[in-house]
């Protein structure tokens, strides 16, 4: 399934032959194996089979999200000025979810250039996040920024020349830390499985719900009001992402995430991030998988790329659908122990 699923697939190969020699080193007997890995390939065909329907490969033919004069839509933003991305994925099969909109969060505020209009009050609370006075408060929210990018394509560009740095997804850091949670906890295999598949679903579910309410509401990112009514020279810390504004998926699949690993691992869960250590920024320290989803939700706010409501309403839209994916899948599997 990894190999269908990825393009690595020379170091899917590399890490199954791993795998493979350190399974072989307990004598495994020639017939169980056998019968185990034809089991295993029954099981990824089925995986694939059903897979196969989820609406992806047909959402790839349908159109790019159209741009207008509205100036409450979305726009492009720099440096690409790239589409918006997966204007379908509402589309996409849930897995657990009734339908995208079972969790429809309220919607953004009503967009205005008024000086005194809520709208430009959130506004300026984006433009201002960074200008604190206290200069390591300053200092912690752009670390806390930076820590939460997860942008998996930032783009550079010098001169006439583009390159792109790839790190880490949003859902691939709440992979990150399921892993530190099982190693800390010294889960047993299979409860290892079980916080890897049930982060995994919330994490996707909740991609959904929230990408519903992006293309429903369309709304325009801090970035292109600030620079048209406020300050054409600002830059947000972080790259703008091309996809509407409301609500923030940060917000939405890191509580999310945090509801589920919490069923598993308890509320107070104390761990260290080292996440991101790889890409080269020092780990950060939780009390809880909540305390890390709050962090996760302002660092939008810190990185200038989202106003205060998509991020309040994102999280209270992740943890509904957290808490329904744990439920149901609970019960599913009480039902099945019968």
């Amino acid at each position: 399934v990894g190999k269908a699923l990825t393009f690595s697939e020379d170091k899917m190969d590399a890490y199954q032959q791993e795998l493979y020699q350190r399974l072989d080193s307990i004598h495994v007997p020639e017939d169980v194996w056998d019968r185990s890995l034809l089991y295993g390939e029954a099981v990824a065909d089925h995986i694939l089979e059903w897979a196969d329907k989820d609406m992806y490969k047909q959402t790839r033919t349908y159109p790019k999200f159209s741009i207008n004069d509205d100036p409450a839509r979305w726009q492009p933003t720099p440096p690409d000025y790239m589409d918006g991305i997966e204007p379908h994925w509402r589309e996409i099969r849930t897995l657990v979810l009734e339908s995208p909109q079972q969790f429809t969060p309220p919607p953004p505020t009503e967009f205005s250039t008024e000086k005194d209009s809520k709208f430009m009050k959130e506004t300026m609370e984006v433009y201002n996040a960074l200008a604190v006075a206290d200069t390591a408060e300053q200092t912690e929210r752009r670390s806390i920024a930076k820590f939460w990018d997860c942008n998996p394509y930032v783009s550079h560009h010098t001169g006439h020349v583009m390159f792109a740095t790839k790190k880490i997804t949003p859902g691939g850091h709440w992979i990150g830390i399921t892993k530190i949670a099982c190693e800390q906890d010294e889960a047993s295999l299979i409860k290892s499985v079980e916080a890897y598949t049930l982060t995994s679903i919330a994490l996707f579910d909740g991609f959904i719900s929230c990408w519903d309410e992006k293309y429903r509401s369309n709304l325009i990112r801090p970035e292109t009001v600030i620079n048209k009514y406020i300050d054409e020279d600002w830059v947000p810390t972080l790259q703008t992402p091309p996809f509407p504004e409301h609500t923030s998926g940060h917000s939405v699949i890191s509580r999310a995430a945090a509801v589920a690993l919490t069923s598993i691992f308890g509320d107070d869960f104390a761990f260290n991030d080292t996440t991101e250590e790889e890409y080269g920024l020092p780990a950060r320290q939780f009390k809880s998988f909540y305390h890390a989803s709050n962090e996760a939700a302002v660092s939008r706010l810190y990185g200038g790329i989202h106003y205060r409501p998509a991020i309040d309403y994102g999280v209270a839209q992740g943890e509904k659908v957290g808490e329904y994916v744990v439920e149901e899948l609970q019960l599913k599997q009480q039902l099945s122990s019968k």
